[in-house]
Parts: structure tokens; sequence; C-alpha cells
């Protein structure tokens, strides 16, 4: 026994090293997920009235997914040094949960896409038909035609349809350039033409989603599939040491 023992020492070493560096990686994508959940939630929360008419629970979502593969991330590292079989073991059945998760999220976002860009078209338009220049989704609205240069739903006309419209106009946000726009031109269809964006936001919002959703897909399937290399790795710590009845000096 003693000899097999010597001989599993340095495979056992090798992945207590292996399974530290995964941990700490680990670790580290939860403290990007509580990021972006927190970024999400206080930065980006007026956009996401654009896409939903509700208020939106993903961002809390990727938050406490980022706390939780914190803690567990801190709790893998631990159970790596102390090498007790059944801590590892917990740690697998956590990294398996967590995979189950994100491949559920990748497959679900990537079947559902089409009916994400239809909430975003309805959403979208009732932010242009109700925007007034001061609420929240009309803040947004113009963020998002300043940033991506672009106007209305389909293109400019979407906004002839607006409440705004009759009293104000298109709105500056519109505008080429902010200097050569005034409200008597965009309050004129005719003449707003030739001043304003002629590309609908609608369109672009769409072409980025088509364009990125194999990037978006094969990103999430591969962070999801790097649970299955940190869960091959506790599994196999976990069954050396109750094998050869390891104890950590």
């Amino acid at each position: 026994m003693a000899p097999s023992r010597m001989e599993t020492k340095p495979v056992i070493f090798l992945l207590k090293m292996l399974l530290l560096l995964y941990s700490f990686i680990f670790w580290m994508s939860g403290v990007v997920l509580l990021a972006v959940g927190l970024w999400w939630k206080f930065m980006l929360g007026p956009y996401m009235l654009l896409i939903s008419s509700s208020p939106t629970n993903a961002p809390y979502a990727l938050a406490g997914t980022g706390a939780a593969i914190i803690l567990f991330g801190l709790f893998g590292c631990f159970a790596t040094c102390k090498g007790h079989p059944w801590m590892l073991k917990l740690y697998a059945v956590f990294l398996s949960l967590v995979f189950m998760t994100e491949l559920i999220a990748g497959i679900s976002g990537f079947v559902f896409r089409h009916e994400i860009k239809g909430t975003f078209l309805t959403s979208y338009s009732e932010a242009v038909m109700w925007y007034n220049r001061y609420d929240e989704r009309s803040m947004a609205v113009d963020n998002v035609q300043r940033t991506l240069r672009c106007c209305g739903v389909q293109n400019y006309t979407s906004w002839f349809t607006s409440v705004y419209f009759p009293a104000s106009g298109i709105p500056a946000s519109c505008c080429v350039s902010f200097a050569e726009c005034s409200t008597a031109e965009l309050k004129n269809a005719t003449l707003a033409a030739h001043k304003v964006y002629r590309q609908g936001c609608y369109e672009l919002v769409v072409s980025f989603i088509e364009n990125n959703m194999a990037i978006i897909a094969g990103v999430t399937f591969g962070i999801a599939f790097s649970q299955v290399i940190g869960t091959s790795l506790a599994c196999c710590l976990a069954y050396f040491i109750s094998t050869n009845q390891y104890e950590m000096v």
C-alpha cells in the first residue's frame, strides 16, 4: 500500500494545484458577475425599460449568482487545501448546479431570441409613442438615439404618431447636427427629413443581436462547460484521497 500511496502523492498534489487555480478563476468570474449585476442595476436600469415594460429581475439574478460563486469559490479553495473528500464532493455538486443553470439560461436565450426582439419592438414603440422628454424611458430613448445615431422605431416617421410631435416635433436627439436643428424644422415633417437620422433604432438593435448571437452563445456555453473541468477535478481529487487515505501534512 505504501508504494502505491507514494506514487499517487504527486498526482494528488498536481490535482490540488489545478483545482486551486480553477477555484481562483471561478472566484474571479463571481466577482465579474456581481459587478455586472450591480452595473446593470444602477447604470442600465432606464435602458431596460425599453426592452421590457416591467422591471426585470435579471440584475438581481446576476448579482446573486455572482455572490454565491464568490462564496463557493472560497469554499472550493478551502476544501482543496483541507483535502476532505466530502467537501470536495459538495463543491462538485455546486459546480454541477451552476453548469446546469448556465446551460439552461444560454439555451433559453438562444431559443427565445425572437420573442426578445418582439418584446423590444413593443416596449420601444410604446416609449416613442408616449415620449415626453422628462421621464426615465424618454431619457433612455434620447440616449439610444444619440449613441446609435438613429431616429424612431423603424425610422424618423415613427415620431409623427407620438403625443410629443404635435406640440414639439421630432426630439432634438434625432438631429444629425444639433446646431442646425430648430424647433420649427423638427415640427415640419418635410424639413425634418433632411435634419435627422434616417435609420430606425429598432433595426440597429436587431442587427446587433443577430450579428452577435453566435458569439454570445459561444461565450455562454464556454463558461458553462468550464464548470465540467472543475467538477472533474474535484471528483478526481476526492476519489484519490478517499482511495489512498491520503492526509494532508
